[in-house]
């Protein structure tokens, strides 16, 4: 049976929407209050705008069965983690209050002409892919890619098998550490957009601002400094210099220099297209998705508040600065782990919005982070633990553990709803929607609607 106006709860039955409850703000203008530290009409939905804020296909083909909405295949819209396009049925459903507007290229540098080709995940879930991807299945099951679908260049991300995502391919050669040249091995890891990326976005980001009531956060990235997703560069086909993320981290010592220079070079390159993609977009967009670099472990930070201040800290202020100097944008920024200790210098190099919130990790306490920061920093995510309770929890526990962290963290505003970080392949369809069903129905209960 398909579902499009009606609520589910964990139990399979089926809930109406209680007649005259309207809402009293559209999606957007919810979303806005809510970042600007403002109290909503309900508390903000996020279900799949962001390559933090997703799900995998796998997990999303049996939620859409569990909701009875049509059996098809799912678009992937982030190749490496194998995130599936959120179709308007579901995000009705779901009521989701915001879109994001992605990169006409996928990660692996392929560009989304609107031709697809099907590849099939291990455990058997359908899936479009952009149709200048080239893969091989290997013979224990295991696949690999090629960037920009060039099969002359060494493939550089791998799937296990029964794997949910792909791995990157760690491919660059040995440096020399007496002859290092930052800015010719990333020569073509940064480029300024190009006109047709741009006129892309000029008519996607006007096509969702006037045909959708949706905030819309535009996935530009672009100044994810030190990025381990993105410094091995699935998407190069012949990456240089230091890319492994282990000789990257003790690049930070031994060679701050080489990391600075390279830090320069994508400043440099960032600030060009943000001029460029303020041109396109305007204010058809509310938010910029700018950085998903991860500063925190489970148990730690991963480098001094001194290094941070000396390595990160001045490019990414820079960075936020002519955000905010030139637009209306809100800036958000992805870091996942233990970030206590550098919640002072996000605020001050310009963070707006810091996401997953990782409250499992050692010392992100709900109550001091909405006390200490909860008008300095919106907060989006953290309703409920990706890693144990949202795939291996019973669903009551899911839908209590979402109800408790939103008495906390959605007062007042400043905060927006979704998991911590991407639901992840193997989450059982009964506590995704748990936990929605738990934000709905704490709307119904606190806002009535």
């Amino acid at each position: 049976m398909q579902i499009l106006t009606d609520d589910r709860a964990p139990d399979g039955r089926i809930e109406r929407e209680k007649i005259g409850r309207k809402p009293t703000m559209t999606s957007r203008e919810r979303v806005l209050a809510a970042i600007n530290h403002q109290q909503p009409d309900r508390v903000p939905i996020d279900f799949g705008a962001t390559g933090q804020t997703g799900i995998s296909v796998c997990a999303l083909y049996r939620l859409r069965e569990y909701l009875g909405l049509p059996k098809k295949d799912l678009d992937v819209f982030e190749m490496v983690q194998m995130l599936g396009v959120v179709d308007e049925d579901l995000r009705k459903i779901m009521k989701s209050d915001v879109i994001g507007m992605n990169h006409p290229e996928d990660s692996l540098g392929v560009m989304n002409t609107g031709a697809k080709k099907r590849f099939v995940m291990p455990d058997g879930t359908p899936t479009l892919i952009n149709a200048g991807n080239e893969f091989d299945i290997l013979p224990d099951g295991g696949v690999k890619m090629y960037p920009q679908g060039d099969r002359n260049a060494p493939p550089s991300i791998y799937m296990p098998s029964g794997g949910y995502f792909f791995d990157i391919i760690d491919r660059a050669p040995e440096y020399d550490e007496d002859n290092l040249t930052p800015r010719e091995d990333f020569k073509n890891f940064f480029s300024v957009m190009s006109d047709e990326t741009a006129r892309h976005y000029e008519k996607e980001s006007k096509r969702l601002f006037t045909e959708t009531d949706y905030c819309v956060i535009g996935n530009l990235a672009g100044a994810g400094f030190g990025d381990p997703g993105a410094i091995p560069a699935p998407f190069e086909k012949h990456p240089q210099g230091i890319r492994k993320f282990d000789e990257w981290c003790m690049a930070q010592i031994l060679y701050p220099e080489y990391v600075q220079e390279v830090f320069e070079m994508q400043t440099e390159f960032m600030l060009k297209n943000l001029e460029i993609y303020k041109q396109a977009v305007g204010d058809n967009i509310q938010i910029c998705w700018v950085s998903g670099t991860d500063f925190g472990t489970q148990n730690a930070e991963f480098m001094s508040t001194d290094m941070f201040q000396q390595l990160y800290k001045p490019y990414y202020k820079r960075v936020c600065d002519w955000i905010h100097q030139n637009t209306n944008w809100k800036t958000f920024f992805h870091t996942c782990g233990c970030v206590v200790k550098l919640l002072d210098d996000f605020v001050d190099m310009g963070m707006d919005i810091i996401n997953p919130v990782q409250l499992s990790a050692k010392g992100m306490d709900a109550h001091m982070l909405k006390e200490k920061y909860g008008d300095k920093l919106v907060f989006w995510g953290g309703s409920v633990d990706t890693q144990d309770m949202l795939p291996n929890g019973p669903p009551e526990e899911v839908a209590a553990q979402v109800t408790e962290r939103l008495d906390i963290l959605s007062k007042g505003g400043g905060y927006v709803f979704n998991a911590i970080h991407n639901i992840v392949g193997d989450t059982r369809a009964e506590n995704i929607w748990a936990a929605f069903h738990a934000v709905h129905q704490y709307n119904e209960t606190h806002f009535g609607r």
